[in-house]
């Protein structure tokens, strides 16, 4: 592999940044809501996000809105790992788009939930992240695009189960990273000291930050007893799937 030094590096990072994160400020659910002459912060919980969309216009729409976060969130890390996957920081055995992937990821989960063009109302960053995590560990190997689908169907599971949308999301997030961070920890387990190594692990602790932060009033609301129920069987009959609201 090729190496490269941080001085050639930097202007690669800086430039990712503010890409990933314009993108990330691109909301679907205001577009889609649009298409049906609402204004998504006005309807249910006002959150621009894949939960609220899938309430208040069923699970197609709510489906649809999914897939296109998703790939918001996964498609520039994809770009990236592919541009940086033939080569290594130098003086280390660290490739860089293990680094660049959840940077870039990292960049669009910020624009999502903080976005300039929406003073800053963004959505919680659910849907982008677990399409972030797909993406990348379909990355690592083949297998990983079913295994990433089985810990996608394990998230819906447990939201049938409970109807605690907001508790199955932030565990299906943080259940792909510990995936994630156990790969990065056995392939650089001779380099955990290395900063681009702890880098990539802050990385993945970032994305839980903002996606747990995001959802703190949800959070509130589910110890107190008050969080609002997402019913997957009500709304897959086309009824509002939310009590308490």
């Amino acid at each position: 592999m090729k190496e490269l030094a941080f001085s050639q590096l930097w202007y690669w990072l800086l430039l990712m940044a503010v890409i990933c994160y314009l993108i990330g400020c691109f909301n679907f659910a205001v577009i889609i809501a649009k298409t049906k002459h609402k204004d998504v912060h006005k309807i249910g919980s006002g959150n621009p996000g894949t939960m609220n969309m899938t309430r208040e216009f069923g699970l197609k729409v709510g489906l649809i809105n999914f897939l296109c976060d998703a790939c918001k969130g996964g498609i520039p890390a994809v770009v990236s790992y592919f541009i940086f996957r033939g080569y290594v920081f130098a003086g280390t055995d660290v490739v860089i788009s293990d680094f660049t992937r959840y940077f870039c990821g990292v960049f669009v989960i910020i624009g999502h939930i903080w976005p300039v063009t929406m003073r800053f109302r963004g959505g919680k960053g659910i849907a982008s992240s677990l399409g972030l995590f797909w993406f990348c560990l379909s990355c690592e190997s083949a297998w990983n695009i079913l295994i990433g689908l089985g810990g996608l169907l394990i998230v819906l599971g447990y939201i049938i189960l409970t109807e605690w949308g907001s508790m199955g999301s932030l565990l299906g997030v943080s259940g792909f990273s510990v995936w994630q961070g156990l790969i990065f920890f056995f392939r650089y387990e001779a380099e955990l000291a290395n900063g681009w190594v702890i880098g990539a692990f802050v990385l993945l602790l970032c994305i839980n930050f903002l996606t747990w932060f995001a959802h703190r009033k949800n959070l509130v609301r589910l110890f107190a007893g008050e969080e609002h129920r997402t019913s997957v069987k009500k709304l897959s009959k086309g009824k509002r799937g939310t009590q308490n609201m």
